[in-house]
Formats: C-alpha cells, sequence, structure tokens
C-alpha cells in the first residue's frame, strides 16, 4: 500500500559512546533526556541557570547523575534486537487491523 521504504529495512549506524561524543559533557544530560523521553536541553537550560547559584551543588548533582546514568545503563543495557524484531510485526498486526475494520 505505501511506496516509501520501511525504516527498519535501513542499515542504521551505530550511536558513539556519549562519553565519547564532541558535543556533549560525558552526555549526562542527553543520557537522562533519552531514558526519560524529554528533549535534553531543558536540562541543560537548568543546569546552566543553577551554576550561577550555587556552582558547588550542581557540578555535585550532575556528577552523581551521571555516575547513576551509567551504572543504570551498565545493569539494564537496553536490548536494541528485541526491539527491531517486533516493531516491523507490530507495523503488519496494525495494517491487519485496519484492513479488516475497512472491509
Amino acid at each position: 500500500m505505501h511506496d516509501a521504504p520501511a525504516l527498519q529495512d535501513q542499515p542504521q549506524e551505530p550511536q558513539p559512546n556519549l562519553f565519547f561524543r564532541d558535543d556533549t559533557l560525558f552526555g549526562v544530560c542527553e543520557g537522562l533526556g533519552e531514558e526519560f523521553g524529554f528533549n535534553a536541553n531543558y536540562l541543560r537550560v537548568v543546569f546552566a541557570a543553577g551554576i550561577l547559584w550555587n556552582p558547588v551543588a550542581i557540578v555535585g548533582i550532575y556528577i552523581g547523575l551521571g555516575a547513576a546514568l551509567a551504572f543504570a545503563r551498565w545493569a539494564y543495557p537496553k536490548l536494541s534486537s528485541a526491539a527491531s524484531v517486533t516493531a516491523p510485526q507490530l507495523a503488519a498486526d496494525n495494517e491487519a487491523d485496519s484492513l479488516s475494520i475497512a472491509a
């Protein structure tokens, strides 16, 4: 029905570790944004504003959140292979449901 290729069919480049990227500072804000599903720029603004009032506390919070994020990613790694297997199946199920409703 759709002529556009599925996104799952295209090979995806592995993303570099957040710690080694050039555009992040240990990747704490980006990692928290990915884990909890919000834009990391909001957290960056909060940290930038907070560093004006109490830099020692903000740096400590940042380091603590970084350590907690590193431990969480080590202890509970994401299973990307399971998500890629079920996504096409879910898309096929939704398409089959919509076709049966239309008929």
